[in-house]
């Protein structure tokens, strides 16, 4: 915590014991997550100091003071991985960079999947395709042929494997062939798919929408609308999608508005809620098990390798259990956001898995069945738009494509699969399954002396690295030389489909460790004696200030 900080919370205790108010301010202070991350406007200040530069050539080997024989071998190895993967990948690379200035998604993720110091030089001298042209079984195929094992699940969309979502678009094509994209009235498929979702939810109602941000935000607005209450609570870390109230930190041009950001896990956070008359719903992320008070890792943030994450399924679920009585005692809405990990936990979703009941629940990805999707499960109280004895005072929400009928027929052919014995089957034994692979796969790291391991949840993984580097963004590049599909944000996140065989799990395994070895013998992982996390930090903040003086 800064000094600034430190002087406001000294200066509320001072202040406590006179003023009820400022004992409430106090909490909430305290309940703040101590890292930027827990102070959304000092968060924003901050971001907007950093200044923006780039290493030169010499600069980009020997950001940690390499000594030559070892800057050499990164050459080397920077130049082998350019060229095999230009050789493999020309299409496929020549239609990315054909369509970069068009497509600005494609400039925002090439931007930003290192650290932004190494940003330019990287993209000059290695480039990486976007497109692809099949998927099938655990793999994706490029616009030249290369087959890669796919660890990005579709951002979480690929719960069961690619194939059974195709045949589930092409089933629900089959449905709704005669109706066609006919919006405003219903396909018979919508009321299959309420019925079935407020049984697996244990909910009254549902509302369907285009996409998981759109759930999240017509939940929230329903409870500050039902409550009478301004203020939501999300936890630090947590993503919520993209609008405004839910991201109020760095990566969001607007200002915080009404949105409490408390520490995840916190006795002191539950005291803000036991206080407080004005907070209308709590949201909750369940992925945040993995990684608690930090945000979703990705490679353009690793600086050094203090990245940290770990699940304990007991722990977070006493979590959850405090959290829900807290949340009944004082009327405050609890949402389980699902979005992202719905029905991959579980065919009940979090509500199942932690056993916990939500009063609305926020659904999306895979429940599409591979098209575009999000829906909002609440109590039948919390989901009324409109006052009878108020007729002006509603709460609108009507988009024009909710309801279309082919995302209404794939959505219901998914939920009568996930009730087939195939796909229950998927489900049998999946935590064991998985923290069994994750721990084989650690293992083989720890006695072939790399430095690296992984940490899961089910099938959600990421990769820590176990000693100080300022390189560890490069590995994303290794493990796609070995055919590895990754998102953007490299290795922060694995998600492995559900159907992965032991025999695909193991092809993964020795492909990650030929690519950790070969990261090795090319001189990235090379450490000074001397050489901590904090070292590094600190190096980089005065290459900061130095750039901030000159500016």
């Amino acid at each position: 915590m800064n000094d600034s900080m430190t002087l406001s919370v000294f200066g509320l205790a001072a202040l406590a014991a006179a003023f009820p108010w400022a004992r409430r301010r106090l909490q909430l202070s305290k309940a703040k997550h101590p890292s930027l991350t827990g102070h959304s406007r000092m968060a924003k200040r901050v971001a907007s100091l950093v200044p923006g530069y780039f290493y030169d050539e010499a600069r980009f080997f020997n950001a940690d003071g390499a000594p030559e024989p070892v800057v050499k071998l990164r050459r080397s190895g920077l130049q082998r991985l350019s060229e095999l993967l230009s050789s493999r990948h020309p299409e496929t690379i020549a239609v990315t960079e054909a369509c970069r200035e068009r497509i600005s998604d494609l400039q925002f993720t090439d931007t930003y999947r290192v650290p932004f110091q190494y940003s330019r030089h990287l993209r000059e001298h290695l480039r990486l395709g976007a497109f692809v042209a099949s998927s099938d079984g655990v793999t994706v195929t490029d616009l030249d042929g290369q087959r890669s094992l796919d660890l990005t699940g579709s951002y979480g969309v690929n719960v069961m494997g690619y194939d059974f979502y195709k045949s589930c678009i092409s089933e629900a094509l089959g449905r709704v062939r005669d109706l066609g994209p006919v919006l405003g009235s219903y396909h018979a498929s919508v009321a299959d798919n309420a019925a079935r979702l407020c049984r697996i939810s244990g909910l009254d109602e549902v509302s369907f929408h285009m996409s998981g941000t759109e759930a999240v935000m017509q939940a929230v607005r329903l409870a500050r609308y039902h409550t009478r209450r301004k203020y939501l609570v999300r936890f630090c870390g947590a993503y919520h999608g993209w609008w405004e109230d839910v991201q109020p930190g760095p990566g969001n041009p607007m200002p915080p508005g009404r949105t409490y950001t408390l520490r995840d896990m916190s006795d002191k956070s539950l005291r803000v809620l036991q206080t407080r008359t004005d907070i209308a719903c709590v949201l909750v992320n369940p992925l945040q098990a993995l990684h608690p008070n930090a945000a979703a890792p990705g490679d353009s943030s690793l600086a050094d390798s203090g990245r940290r994450a770990a699940y304990d399924r007991r722990e977070y679920t006493r979590w959850l259990q405090d959290l829900r009585r807290v949340c009944t005692d004082r009327g405050i809405v609890l949402i389980f956001d699902e979005v992202f990990v719905g029905f991959r936990l579980a065919p009940g979703g979090a509500q199942e898995y932690f056993g916990v009941r939500a009063d609305m629940v926020t659904y999306g990805k895979t429940l599409g069945g591979g098209l575009p999707v999000g829906v909002v499960c609440g109590r039948r109280d919390l989901m009324k738009r409109f006052r009878a004895d108020r007729p002006a005072d509603v709460c609108f929400a009507r988009g024009t494509f909710n309801s279309h009928p082919l995302v209404m027929a794939a959505m219901q052919v998914f939920l009568e699969r996930l009730e087939s014995p195939e796909i229950r089957g998927l489900y049998q034994d999946l935590d064991e399954r998985w923290n069994d692979r994750a721990t084989r796969l650690n293992l083989r790291l720890r006695d072939a002396g790399l430095p690296v391991e992984v940490a899961n949840l089910s099938t959600i993984w990421t990769v820590l690295y176990t000693r100080p580097s300022r390189y560890n963004w490069m590995f994303q590049f290794y493990l796609r030389a070995e055919g590895l599909a990754l998102s953007w944000i490299g290795t922060g996140r694995f998600i492995f489909s559900l159907n992965y065989t032991e025999a695909e799990f193991e092809d993964v395994a020795t492909r990650f460790l030929r690519a950790a070895d070969a990261m090795r013998q090319d001189g990235w992982w090379w450490e000074a004696p001397a050489q901590t996390n904090r070292s590094i930090r600190r190096e980089i903040l005065h290459e900061m200030l130095r750039q901030w003086r000159h500016q």
